[in-house]
């Protein structure tokens, strides 16, 4: 499947009605300018995007991961830089009221985004709540987010 056939993906459950439709053509554009690799590349099979391609040596794959599904942006393993422009786009989207599930292991960087926060060790839900609480919480601190923090 090309990148382009992988972003419609995620909006499957738009064209089956299970969820409204929308403009699944503006929001397919609307990837592409968050994530400019992602229109570069839009009609390369995704299978051969070169992990050895991309500045942040993870490869252009992983640029197709935050766009094909909304609600979730893949940042594991990314260079910090691109972690960085990630969040400027996740704090972008938020801004326009866009609701997102992160899953992320830089937890500093999650609460700063993040209204609330669920806290997962060993599979099991250990503590959750808003965002600022968690950022304060000492079980959060020791474990995740440092001393120093």
């Amino acid at each position: 499947m090309s990148v382009t056939d992988n972003l419609l993906l995620g909006a499957f459950p738009r064209f089956t009605r299970a969820r409204p439709k929308g403009d699944i053509k503006a929001d397919l554009d609307k990837a592409m300018e968050l994530f400019p690799r992602l229109k570069e590349r839009r009609d390369q099979l995704a299978g051969t995007l070169s992990a050895a391609s991309s500045n942040a040596g993870h490869g252009p794959r992983r640029d197709a991961e935050p766009g094909s599904d909304p609600a979730g942006r893949a940042v594991d393993g990314l260079a910090p830089i691109l972690v960085e422009e990630v969040f400027r786009i996740i704090t972008r989207l938020k801004a326009e009221g866009v609701t997102m599930l992160l899953v992320e292991q830089f937890a500093a960087a999650a609460l700063n985004v993040a209204d609330y926060g669920y806290v997962l060790e060993n599979g099991s839900i250990s503590v959750h709540g808003p965002a600022e609480s968690l950022k304060t919480d000492p079980k959060v601190i020791a474990a995740y987010l440092g001393g120093g923090h």
